[in-house]
C-alpha cells in the first residue's frame, strides 16, 4: 500500500496505471458530491450525524407506516441540495476519463445524477442505490419524473399519493429495508471483476453489497485505488491510499490537468 498524502510521487504512479489501463471502473460515494454542496450522510457534518431522526426517513417501515415521516420527507425532498447542485471537479474529471476511452463504468452510490450532468455517458453509469430525480409508487410500480410530483407538494399536497392506484409515492432511491435490484448489483459486480484499474472515490466502503467489489476486482488483478478523506477496511490490501481532496486530486490523475 501507497498513501498519498504530500506524496506527488505516488499519484504519478497512480496516473501511469491509468494511463497504461484499458478498462477503468470507478466506484464513488457521497465524498465525490460534496464539492458541489450534497453532504454526505456519515463525515463529521453528515445528514445523519448531525439529525439522527433523518434516518427514520431513509427507512421503508417507518416511511410506509408513518405519515408524518412521508410528510417529513417530502418537505426535504423540496429542499434537496441536488436540485441547485452543479458538477464539480471531481465530477468533470471522471467525464474526461470517459472521452480518453478509459472508463469501462461508473458504479455510483449516489443519487443525485452529477456524473450524468458532467457529461458522463448514462449507459456508463451504474446507480445502485436509485435517482432522486425519479419518483416510484410502491404499489404498481409507476415511475415518474421527480419534479412533477414536487409540484403538487408545493400545491399544497404533504403526503401524495400515485395518480394510477392512489399508492404510496417515493423517491425511486433504494432504502433501508428494500432490496436492492439484482440485475443491477450483478452488472455492478461484473464491471469489477472486468477492470484492471478499480478506483473507489469519496466512499467508507460499508455499504454492501457494493462493497464487496473492491475484493473482486483484486481478485481479478485490477489495480486497486482508494482516494477518501477517512480510512476504510480495505485501505490495508489497495495498492494505493490517497488522503488528498478529490478535486484537487482527480482531474490530474484522470488526465484533465499535467
Amino acid at each position: 500500500m501507497m498513501t498519498g498524502m504530500n506524496g506527488y510521487p505516488e499519484l504519478a504512479t497512480i496516473r501511469s496505471w491509468i494511463d497504461a489501463a484499458q478498462r477503468v471502473t470507478v466506484l464513488t460515494g457521497a465524498g465525490i458530491s460534496t464539492d458541489s454542496g450534497i453532504p454526505d450522510f456519515r463525515g463529521p457534518q453528515g445528514v445523519w450525524t448531525l439529525n439522527p431522526k433523518a434516518e427514520k426517513m431513509s427507512d421503508i417501515r417507518y416511511y410506509t407506516a408513518d405519515p408524518e415521516v412521508r410528510r417529513l420527507s417530502w418537505q426535504s425532498r423540496l429542499a434537496h441540495p441536488a436540485w441547485t447542485a452543479a458538477p464539480n471537479a471531481g465530477h468533470y474529471a471522471l467525464a474526461a476519463l470517459e472521452r480518453r476511452g478509459k472508463l469501462h463504468a461508473l458504479v455510483t452510490q449516489n443519487i443525485d445524477g452529477l456524473h450524468q450532468r458532467a457529461g458522463v455517458s448514462a449507459g456508463k453509469v451504474i446507480e445502485v442505490h436509485g435517482t432522486l430525480h425519479q419518483v416510484v409508487c410502491l404499489s404498481c410500480a409507476w415511475r415518474g419524473p421527480m419534479q412533477e410530483t414536487l409540484d403538487r407538494v408545493r400545491a399544497g399536497e404533504e403526503d401524495p399519493q400515485c395518480l394510477t392506484c392512489g399508492g404510496l409515492l417515493k423517491s425511486d432511491t433504494i432504502s433501508f429495508g428494500q432490496q436492492l435490484i439484482p440485475e443491477v448489483i450483478d452488472r455492478a459486480m461484473r464491471v469489477a471483476r472486468e477492470s484492471d484499474v478499480f478506483i473507489a472515490i469519496g466512499t467508507t466502503l460499508q455499504v454492501y453489497p457494493v462493497a464487496g467489489a473492491v475484493p473482486l476486482a483484486l481478485d481479478a488483478g485490477a489495480r486497486v485505488v482508494i482516494i477518501n478523506a477517512g480510512a476504510t477496511q480495505f485501505d490495508d490490501v489497495a495498492d494505493a491510499v490517497v488522503r488528498l481532496p478529490i478535486g484537487e486530486v482527480l482531474p490530474g490523475l484522470c488526465g484533465v490537468a499535467g
